[in-house]
């Protein structure tokens, strides 16, 4: 093979198939059996990591729902502080025209 036939040849192949024929020269079998002393390890093992994942989802569950009973406590505080908030100011404004309202008056008796 001619050095320029050489070079055609690899602008051919894609860039990955070189690597991966460089690094793994045979493709590796993926195993179809398990081994009888493995099974019950990996099963006791997968067993476990299901437990763990379902503890862990549930603790972030529980601190979900505590952050959104928080939030909803939070709102209830705040909405009832503007309440009161809203009646005093008006009370102050009720407070502050009868005042006027008296003076007004007072001073129309007076002239």
């Amino acid at each position: 093979m001619t050095l320029a036939a050489y070079r055609e040849k690899m602008r051919e192949l894609p860039l990955v198939s070189l690597f991966c024929s460089c690094i793994l020269p045979q493709p590796k079998e993926k195993p179809t059996k398990h081994t009888p002393q493995g099974t019950g390890q990996e099963a006791e093992l997968l067993k476990h990591l299901a437990e763990k994942r379902e503890h862990e989802r549930e603790v972030a569950q529980k601190a979900i729902d505590e952050q959104n009973n928080f939030i909803k406590m939070a709102k209830e505080k705040l909405e009832q502080r503007m309440e009161i908030n809203k009646e005093n100011r008006e009370a102050h404004i009720a407070a502050m025209l009868e005042r006027l309202q008296e003076k007004v008056s007072a001073d129309w008796l007076i002239n």
